[in-house]
């Protein structure tokens, strides 16, 4: 299967983010998993051509690791110990493994429709995540079950339905309601003509510009967020800012939104 070279880019970019960490290689393998990569171009299929909704599949997936794991460096640099860490059940690297599983397979649901899909990805996402902590906890049945419930904890969390009450399950809701630029509603907008139920997200998120994630002044995360329009608005207040105060980590986040040229909206 050909990558398109924005999967390529952030692909790179998330092995960049491992380098010199023993997830490299783990990472490389899930990334090139051909089980794995199906459940993503399926859910994809679904959500574009049968739903004409935005992007749920391998470059949103890929983005949502990369923002985990921005998220979880700029904790771990600010000396904010991840929930396996505060609990001394588990290393750094231990919760960016459960982050990277979860990334990757939190929208394998849309797999068989958007309603619950996050629930409905759950069987099907059980067999790969055992399967990767196998390898990657080969003598370590305990570190094994621990992070098999903790990628489940991210999965079926991250619509902000849930309750979820660790902070590696909170790095993935913000993650995934980070994931609102422009290019993840292109495809749907080109092939869409009548009016659909998910036309507010395509419209919104092509008011987006950029959004960047990086380390904050008073807080050790700022998300900053550059729009063209006020219909990007919606992105950030019905998308973003629900999951964000589901979020345990939402404590350490700053959240800026403007159009440009306009003020800054201050959320957090």
């Amino acid at each position: 299967m050909t990558k398109s070279p924005k999967k390529e880019a952030i692909e790179r970019a998330i092995l960049q983010k491992l380098k010199g960490s023993s997830l490299t290689n783990f990472a490389e393998v899930i990334l090139k998993d051909p089980e794995l990569n199906a459940y993503q171009e399926c859910a994809n299929a679904v959500s574009i051509m049968r739903l004409k909704y935005n992007d749920h599949g391998p470059v949103h997936m890929r983005k949502v690791v990369l923002n985990a794991l921005t998220l979880a460096e700029l904790l771990h640099e600010a000396g904010i110990p991840l929930s396996l860490e505060q609990e001394g059940a588990g290393s750094y690297d231990d919760s960016r493994a459960a982050l990277i599983l979860a990334g990757l397979m939190h929208d394998i649901g849309m797999c068989v429709t958007r309603m619950n899909h996050e629930n409905l990805g759950v069987p099907l996402a059980l067999p790969i995540v055992s399967r990767f902590l196998e390898m990657l906890y080969p003598q370590d049945i305990r570190k094994q079950v621990l992070l098999r419930g903790l990628c489940i904890e991210c999965i079926v969390g991250h619509m902000g339905i849930v309750k979820v009450n660790s902070l590696e399950a909170g790095i993935i809701l913000i993650a995934d309601g980070a994931d609102m630029e422009k290019g993840r509603a292109r495809i749907p907008a080109l092939l869409s003509h009548d009016a659909k139920v998910g036309d507010i997200h395509q419209y919104s998120s092509a008011a987006i510009e950029s959004l960047v994630i990086k380390q904050g002044t008073g807080k050790p995360i700022k998300i900053e967020i550059q729009m063209k329009s006020d219909a990007g608005f919606f992105q950030v207040e019905e998308v973003l800012f629900p999951k964000l105060n589901m979020s345990p980590i939402k404590p350490y986040v700053e959240l800026h939104a403007r159009v440009t040229g306009g003020p800054i909206k201050k959320y957090l």
